[in-house]
This record gives structure tokens, C-alpha cells and sequence, in this order.
């Protein structure tokens, strides 16, 4: 009987590590997955070849009764190279009602605004993204409303252009969420 404990208790001891290369195999898919469902969502798949790099987040989680968060936890790219870690947090005050959740990127022109981002970022209340998918209203600010979408998260087609050095895409995975609201995000950035 201790025979069979010693075996058993030494396989999941051998076990453990493989574990671990399943969970980094899954994290990588995570990411793999997000850039793909950006690099066929119409004009966001040009930003790729052409920004000095990016921030994917694939999952932000978002919920909100009155008072509102997010958070998700991203990569930051350059150069298609992983560089360093992400976080974002978001805090918003006003009427809003429900939970959903989104991808979101956000590519850098050149090295200016990567450093801007590294300097722990944060987007004010009149930020613009544009959505990605059907369903998903993009807001204004006061450089102007930014564009809509629509169709499907690999068929859609979208709008979008630098500002101040970033452009932001979102795609919505689920949820639903009433909101009228004001809201910032704020971003870390951890090198790798």
C-alpha cells in the first residue's frame, strides 16, 4: 500500500511541470487567438504592419451598478517581439447597469508614443476606440466621434487612425452593459 502512494504521489510530482507547459501553451493561444480576430477585422489588420508596436489585451472584464470597473491584464509588442507586461484599470461613475467583455489593442505609431505608454498610461474620460463588431457603439470626444462597425469579429469592417501617436481597437466577446457614464483607463507596464 505505501508502494502505491510512493508511485502515485511521484507521478503527479512528475506531472506538475507539464502542467505548467499546458498553461503557457494556452496564454500563448490566448494571444495568438486575439491578434488574429484584429488582423481580419477590416482596417485595425493594417495597424500591424505599420505601428512601431502594440498592446493587446485579450479579455478585459468590465461590470458596473452605478459605479463601474475593468481590469485585464495584456502584452505589449514591438517589432512582433513580446517586450513587457500590461495591466488596465478602469474606473467609471454614472448610470450603468450589466457586465461585458472585450479585446482591446492599442498600437503605437513610433518609439515616442511606446515610451509615452511605458510611463504608466492613461487614457482620459473623452478617449476614443473603435469598435470592432456589430452591437458595440463606439463614443466621441472632442476631436470628433470616432467610427462605427459592423458585421461579424472576422468580417467586419472598420475605421480608425492614429491619435496622438495611438490608435485603439476594441472587440466585444460577450455581456451586456447599459452605460452613460465617465470613465478613464489607466495601463502599467512592466518590461519583460
Amino acid at each position: 500500500m505505501r508502494l502505491i502512494m510512493h508511485a502515485i504521489l511521484l507521478g503527479l510530482l512528475l506531472a506538475l511541470p507539464l502542467t505548467g507547459a499546458w498553461a503557457e501553451d494556452d496564454e500563448a493561444a490566448k494571444y495568438a487567438d486575439a491578434v488574429q480576430v484584429f488582423r481580419n477585422a477590416g482596417e485595425s489588420g493594417a495597424f500591424f504592419d505599420n505601428s512601431y508596436g502594440y498592446a493587446l489585451f485579450p479579455t478585459i472584464g468590465k461590470a458596473g451598478f452605478v459605479v463601474g470597473g475593468a481590469y485585464g491584464k495584456g502584452r505589449v509588442y514591438v517589432g512582433g517581439n513580446h517586450v513587457g507586461d500590461s495591466a488596465m484599470t478602469q474606473l467609471s461613475v454614472g448610470f450603468q447597469l450589466g457586465g461585458q467583455a472585450y479585446s482591446e489593442i492599442i498600437f503605437f505609431q513610433d518609439q515616442r508614443a511606446f515610451d509615452d505608454f511605458r510611463g504608466n498610461f492613461e487614457f482620459g474620460a473623452q478617449a476614443t476606440a473603435v469598435a470592432v463588431t456589430a452591437g458595440v457603439s463606439a463614443g466621441a470626444s472632442t476631436t470628433g466621434a470616432s467610427a462605427g462597425a459592423s458585421g461579424g469579429k472576422n468580417d467586419a469592417t472598420t475605421v480608425g487612425s492614429y491619435y496622438k501617436g495611438m490608435a485603439v481597437f476594441i472587440v466585444a466577446k460577450g455581456g451586456l452593459m447599459y452605460e452613460a457614464s465617465v470613465s478613464g483607463q489607466k495601463f502599467s507596464y512592466t518590461p519583460k
